[in-house]
């Protein structure tokens, strides 16, 4: 077994290993860290298949930036675990039956490219000398698959926007401070100047009780 082959399968099974604890372990910070070691194996795995760009950007992008912001909410939201787990027995046979039902539908999808194809004449492969992958990605990108690309921008604005309109929403258990409000604010409105006797007369000495005065 040549060492490309033999790291091949040091990666997959690393990989299946942290893909499988992501979903099993009960602490939201452990499957963060386990998605995290996912995510580094599928980069070596992309390196190994001359994949260069794709392997650098997994690693800057998602490792680098968005797992680290899902790292930082996670912890800083104290998600109760008891709450979670409620009803868990109760609704695993529905999510048994859709997660295998998806999992038919994406081996019955995968499968096909498994198998052998002639390479269509005038493509540009990816190995090529003088196209490098990052160019071969950028032309299939936005000349093939343009219009899908469009599509999941638009989905992913829709969802940026739903996101946001979510905050907004007025709640009762929420402080927030109103900027407009801040910058129209008066000095007559917050300092409320009051006039004092600068002395004060002292009281009069009372006799202690119990005493008669000579």
């Amino acid at each position: 077994m040549d060492p490309q082959s033999a790291l091949f399968y040091v990666f997959s099974a690393i990989l299946l290993v942290a893909a499988f604890r992501v979903i099993t372990v009960s602490n939201p910070v452990h499957a963060a860290l386990f998605l995290v070691l996912s995510f580094f194996q599928a980069s070596g795995i992309w390196m190994l298949l001359e994949a260069e760009f794709l392997s650098i950007t997994l690693v800057l992008v998602y490792v680098g930036a968005v797992m680290v912001l899902f790292l930082f909410v996670v912890m800083m939201l104290d998600v109760d675990l008891e709450s979670l787990r409620r009803g868990f027995w109760k609704n695993f046979p529905l999510a048994a039956t859709l997660g295998s039902v998806v999992a038919l539908e994406l081996a019955a999808v995968l499968m096909g490219g498994f198998r052998l194809s002639a390479p269509v004449q005038g493509a540009v492969t990816p190995n090529a000398a003088s196209v490098s992958n990052t160019l071969a990605l950028g032309e299939s990108i936005y000349i093939d698959y343009l219009y899908p690309l469009e599509l999941a921008a638009v989905i992913l604005l829709v969802a940026i926007i739903a996101a946001i309109a979510l905050t907004l929403r007025d709640r009762k258990d929420s402080k927030h401070q109103s900027p407009a409000e801040q910058v129209k604010v008066q000095a007559r409105d917050r300092v409320r100047l009051v006039k004092m006797d600068a002395v004060k007369e002292p009281a009069p000495l009372t006799q202690p009780t119990g005493e008669s005065s000579s």
